[in-house]
């Protein structure tokens, strides 16, 4: 018989891959791999990744846990592998040193619970064997892999399968489609959530269609990024648009989404639509004057590849191409996630097209920080888009269509902004 209830092994693994350290879908695999390879039975994993690094979590084993935190941007994790029985918890080491790419590692073995520092104790389970059969765990593990998109101060955490159906370092940023149990699959950019199946229309149809029934009569419409492809499945709905060119930066966004989001990617095949691959800062710059009707900019926060996308020679070149009536969208950030962007973005609206021309649009995404988001407008011509008098227009092309978010009353009363956003916008 041992002399101690349990063995504890306190690992820190140093050196190792930080693209590994990041990725809590192969870290899961890999803490539950190490625990079934050392002959453990695997009960429950619970891991979450931190945005914009960092993964926790345990696997909860019959003979006890592995748990692990990692600091990618060091190349670091702690691990502790702590295990009672005959399992030899070193097979587990072993393990995750190789998966891990370790250069160094350092690891101390305690002994826990003394046997003869302890005194049995004899007691009627019975009870609690029948009130354990009901809480017996099925054939597969229970799973709990969440990831989180966070900054300092707040989160939000989408728990999901741990399956990972795309994941590409491309020249721009990391490409990814994970699917979550709440909100299906969904589209993250450095570890940012974009979109997702569930919830992606509130976005899509508030950046399109408020624009489209402001203006008298878009025809030829440019997009900036969304490269999901929800936004010109949204414009391509009306029958009077002639063309869109869409212009995004990173082509591995777009495949990914016409292989696993191909409801939100529908509309790749219009023959109405030009599709480039380009730089949508440079191709503004060396737009000519006069060319569009609607201006889309359907980027992601201001860090990385669109960080010029929040730049006051962006929108400026932005107005010089947009005709007289044009009308410019931009996606505006949360003013209660990211208040100081979400205020600079409007400043610089203001000063560009006027003071009275640059209204914000709140609406409501439940996979986005804080759930309330904008978008932002700059108006070239006089009709604002909350004064248009068009609703039964607009609920008729709404049924026609089957909208789910957009209609001729959230048109006008998402332009009605509270009073701690009228105060970030003075």
């Amino acid at each position: 018989m041992s002399n101690a209830l349990g063995n504890h092994i306190l690992v820190e693994f140093m050196g190792c891959d930080p693209h590994i350290m990041n990725d809590v879908s192969s870290i899961e695999r890999d803490m539950v791999g190490a625990a079934q390879k050392a002959g453990a039975t695997v009960i429950n994993s619970t891991f979450h990744h931190f945005s914009p690094y960092g993964v926790s979590g345990v696997v909860v084993i019959q003979e006890s846990h592995l748990a692990i935190h990692t600091w990618p941007e060091y190349g670091y994790a702690a691990v502790d592998l702590f295990t009672c029985g005959e399992m030899d918890a070193w097979i587990s080491f072993d393990f995750l040193k190789e998966k891990f790419g370790a250069k160094q590692y350092s690891a101390i073995e305690m002994k826990r619970g003394a046997v003869q520092l302890l005194t049995r104790t004899d007691f009627d389970i019975s009870s609690m064997r029948e009130k354990a059969a009901e809480w017996r765990n099925p054939e597969m593990y229970t799973r709990n892999v969440w990831f989180t998109d966070k900054d300092e101060d707040q989160a939000l955490s989408l728990r999901f399968t741990g399956e990972v159906f795309y994941d590409v370092q491309s020249p721009f940023q990391r490409v990814r489609i994970l699917e979550s149990y709440k909100y299906g699959k969904m589209l993250t950019l450095d570890d940012m959530v974009m979109t997702t199946e569930k919830d992606e229309f509130h976005y899509h149809e508030m950046i399109s269609h408020p624009a489209m029934f402001t203006h008298p009569n878009p025809k030829n419409i440019l997009v900036i990024g969304g490269g999901d492809g929800g936004t010109v499945r949204e414009i391509l709905r009306h029958e009077g648009v002639e063309k869109v060119t869409m212009v995004e930066i990173d082509g591995e966004v777009i495949k990914s989404c016409k292989e696993f989001l191909p409801n939100i990617a529908a509309a790749f095949d219009n023959p109405k639509l030009e599709l480039l691959v380009d730089d949508g800062i440079a191709f503004i710059q060396n737009a000519a004057p006069n060319t569009y009707d609607i201006i889309i900019v359907d980027g992601s926060d201001p860090v990385g590849p669109a960080e010029g996308l929040f730049s006051v020679s962006f929108y400026k070149n932005c107005y010089n191409s947009l005709k007289a009536d044009g009308i410019l969208i931009a996606q505006g950030e949360s003013p209660k996630f990211n208040e100081k962007a979400f205020a600079e973005l409007n400043f610089t609206l203001q000063g560009i097209f006027g003071k009275d021309k640059a209204p914000v649009s709140l609406f409501f995404v439940p996979t986005y920080p804080t759930g309330m988001w904008s978008f932002q407008y700059g108006i070239k011509g006089d009709t604002l888009p909350k004064n248009i008098e068009r609703a039964e227009e607009i609920d008729a092309f709404v049924d026609a269509k089957g909208l789910r978010y957009y209609n001729s009353d959230i048109h006008k009363g998402s332009f009605a902004t509270p009073n701690f956003v009228k105060t970030l916008l003075k």
